[in-house]
């Protein structure tokens, strides 16, 4: 990635390698279409969206995976389905040898979204 940080998402996809692009490119539509409400910015150096201005998901690019970020409550109730998963308190890791596993993002993100709007 470059050393300047990027002004919106696009300019965050745009900096890393093709290939991780269209990870990339598939979370966010991923996330833009079961939370079409999120705001989105960056944030932390990463993608972020926000929801009734409260932090929804996040989600960044590694040299061999992406992480992903539901905040603490989104990977407790996903714990189970996460544990095939490099994971740490608030994150999971999918490997970009593998494809994403869109389902269950969308899942959580419907989840968080239900949980940001109950609040």
């Amino acid at each position: 990635m470059k050393s300047e940080k990027p002004k919106n998402v696009e300019e965050y996809i745009a900096s890393f390698p093709k290939e991780t692009q269209e990870f990339l490119h598939q979370m966010r539509t991923l996330i833009k279409e079961n939370a079409p409400e999120a705001e989105e910015s960056i944030s932390y150096g990463m993608p972020a969206y926000k929801l009734k201005k409260k932090p929804l998901v996040y989600f960044g690019a590694y040299p061999k995976h992406i992480g992903f970020y539901a905040t603490p409550t989104g990977h407790s109730a996903f714990a189970e389905e996460f544990a095939s998963y490099k994971t740490g308190k608030g994150s999971v890791q999918f490997p970009l040898s593998e494809p994403l596993p869109s389902d269950l993002i969308k899942r959580v993100v419907v989840f968080r979204v239900k949980e940001n709007l109950a609040k």
